[in-house]
């Protein structure tokens, strides 16, 4: 064998190692990379999957709210004075009556509009819009 097959074949042989181990980085690095995407995304759905309206001031805050079906709607009376929320127009939720820091949680499973008030006070209102999981940001 002559001195420049040797040299070929050491350089062959160390382009490829470096080809391998270029290729398994790569396939260490999507991996990583895949877990944090997945994670990222698993802690985003967490995020939106609760929802906190605050009674202050006799008012429900804020007002409207448009989530993905399957969130948890939790209202929290932070008000010196007791107060409820229920749906209009059907008992589909309804609280007992919440003194100050009490709260009350409901899980909204249907897409549709769902207007609320407070039963003790009638110029108390809110909103939840509930959109599938797969309607287009676009359409909000």
């Amino acid at each position: 064998m002559s001195r420049s097959d040797t040299s070929s074949r050491v350089t062959f042989t160390r382009a490829a190692f470096s080809i391998c181990a270029l290729v398994a980085s790569s396939t260490a690095l999507l991996g990583v990379t895949a877990y944090s995407i997945a994670v990222g995304a698993e802690q985003q759905q967490a995020a939106v999957d609760s929802t906190t309206v605050k009674i202050i001031n006799f008012t429900f805050n804020p007002k409207a709210v448009r989530v993905p079906v399957g969130t948890t709607i939790t209202w929290t009376n932070d008000d010196d004075i007791g107060h409820t929320v229920a749906s209009v127009g059907s008992r589909l939720f309804r609280s007992k009556t919440m003194d100050t820091e009490d709260k009350y949680s409901f899980t909204f499973t249907q897409a549709g509009t769902y207007e609320y008030r407070c039963t003790l006070h009638a110029n108390m209102t809110g909103t939840i819009v509930v959109q599938d999981r797969t309607t287009d940001d676009k359409t909000q």
